[in-house]
């Protein structure tokens, strides 16, 4: 199942980014990109998203854990 991680700056995005390709290796370095709504001109305040795909319910803690000390968040795709 996809995870989206959601943040503000894409400082942040990147360097969970990272994070989670070392974490996880079996899963390859997350896709960090930026949010886009349908219909909408001006990105400047759309978030950045890591997209992950493959974790299992046991690593979904720790990422959590991690998104939030970024001020980020995660949301099923």
């Amino acid at each position: 199942m996809t995870q989206l991680l959601v943040f503000g700056a894409r400082e942040d995005a990147e360097e969970v980014a990272g994070t989670l390709g070392e974490w996880f290796p079996g899963l390859g370095v997350p896709r960090v990109v930026r949010e886009t709504l349908a219909g909408e001109d001006d990105a400047e305040d759309a978030q950045w998203l890591v997209v992950v795909e493959g974790l299992d319910q046991a690593a979904l803690g720790k990422v959590d854990e991690l998104a939030e000390r970024y001020d980020g968040w995660r949301e099923t795709g």
